[in-house]
């Protein structure tokens, strides 16, 4: 057996020991995976730099890289922090009015993959990292934190890890295709206690590559979660039984073009379409569909040396409800919940709003068979708020991010 696939099980079995909570991006998704296409705005799908882009972004593309012929370790992590910031004004019902930080600020989040081949046209990967989540924590901010019905306080957080096994294959020079396999591990926790589930997905890939020019695409299946006993949603109307929460995370369909006019310099484009508005628990906490545009250029002054910087633009799916009844009811996968504990969860439990990221980043080869890549991302501030009819109510979050990435690659 090669050594790829013998490193493989050794290495996975490492990230299984994490799977912290992150924090939100493009939605709840991180832009990219590894320090490699962060620092290039996330793109991946028609030129990706490491094995673990690759993986994540475009099967296919697994058959042609930097990392073909031969195989491709990546072992790494991601430092991320959010600084959350929310305003419940009340005044208007005359409960007065709050503003808080969320303790829920930094997370490691670790990132593993490994590529091999099979046969001169057959390739192997497999991954597991961190993808997504969200989560605030509002404990002991005061009453207008808690919810009247429960007595707790507000307190969400989200976190989905995934472990992928790949195939690419070559069809000839020009052309791969390739499809992955995902199981997803994820955990939700609405200050009732972690209740963690399982599903499986599918990524489809296409690549065509032609001299200077490549063009990527891919097909991510949905994959419903779904989360028991996370909340008695509906105790404000007597129920004592604590309530089950179906989150699908959406199927998405991506895009993307890399220009190569020298051994220098590389330019990728990458565009995705996100069905937010379709899946399951976002369409009941009305999110809707969501447009992500990035754009990486990566730089070799020398062959070694790699200099990397890029932008990400993704819309923010949360809409919002002005002139939303406080005194309401709304349905929520067959559960009546009180107007104004929905709007909470919505604006200030889960405010993945941010839209504009820049990226820069850096990579080193040490010698022939090892390379260390650093990536630094910053999320503009960015904020959303909400007023109930006839003004009695007022919701509002803000938040931005950062996140330093760093990893180390073996080629054998």
């Amino acid at each position: 057996m090669k050594k790829g696939h013998l490193m493989i099980c050794a290495l996975l079995g490492v990230a299984v020991l994490a799977a912290p909570a992150l924090w939100a991006t493009d939605g709840d998704n991180l832009i990219g995976i590894g320090p490699v296409s962060r620092a290039m705005g996330g793109v991946g799908l028609a030129a990706p730099q490491d094995a673990i882009s690759a993986i994540f972004a475009n099967p296919a593309a697994m058959c042609f890289g930097s990392y073909c012929p031969h195989s491709e370790v990546v072992f790494g992590g991601t430092l991320f922090s959010a600084t959350v910031k929310s305003t419940i004004d009340l005044s208007g019902m005359g409960m007065g009015s709050a503003s808080a930080t969320s303790r829920m600020n930094s997370f490691v989040v670790p990132a593993i993959a490994v590529t091999s081949p099979i046969t001169g046209k057959l390739r192997l990967g497999v991954g597991a990292y961190g993808v997504s989540g969200m989560g605030v924590d509002y404990k002991d901010r005061g009453p207008l934190y808690r919810n009247p019905d429960t007595g707790q306080d507000l307190y969400t957080k989200l976190e989905i890890m995934k472990f992928v096994a790949s195939l690419g294959y070559r069809i000839n020079q020009h052309f791969s295709i390739g499809a992955a396999l995902s199981m997803d591990y994820g955990n939700l926790d609405l200050a009732a206690g972690g209740s963690h589930n399982y599903a499986v997905g599918l990524k489809l890939g296409a690549l065509w590559h032609q001299g200077i020019v490549n063009f990527g695409f891919s097909y991510t299946t949905p994959q419903k979660i779904t989360h028991d006993r996370v909340a008695n949603f509906d105790e404000a109307f007597g129920s004592t039984t604590m309530d089950n929460l179906t989150l699908e995370a959406p199927q998405n369909l991506s895009a993307g073009v890399a220009i190569s006019p020298s051994s220098k310099l590389l330019v990728e484009m990458d565009v995705r379409w996100t069905n937010w508005g379709s899946a399951e628990g976002y369409q009941d906490f009305d999110w809707q569909d969501q447009w992500t545009g990035a754009i990486g250029v990566q730089y070799r002054p020398v062959p070694a040396l790699a200099i990397r910087a890029g932008y990400n633009y993704s819309d923010n799916p949360v809409k919002t409800h002005d002139g939303f009844d406080p005194m309401g009811v709304m349905r929520v996968q067959g559960v009546n919940v009180p107007a104004m504990q929905y709007e909470m969860l919505r604006i200030v439990g889960f405010p993945a709003i941010v839209q504009n990221h820049a990226t820069v980043g850096v990579g080193f080869d040490l010698n022939d068979v090892i390379t260390v890549n650093l990536s630094y991302m910053h999320a503009f501030d960015e904020s959303i708020s909400e007023s109930s009819l006839g003004n009695l109510a007022r919701l509002a979050s803000s938040n931005s991010e950062d996140a330093f990435s760093f990893d180390v690659v073996w080629h054998f």
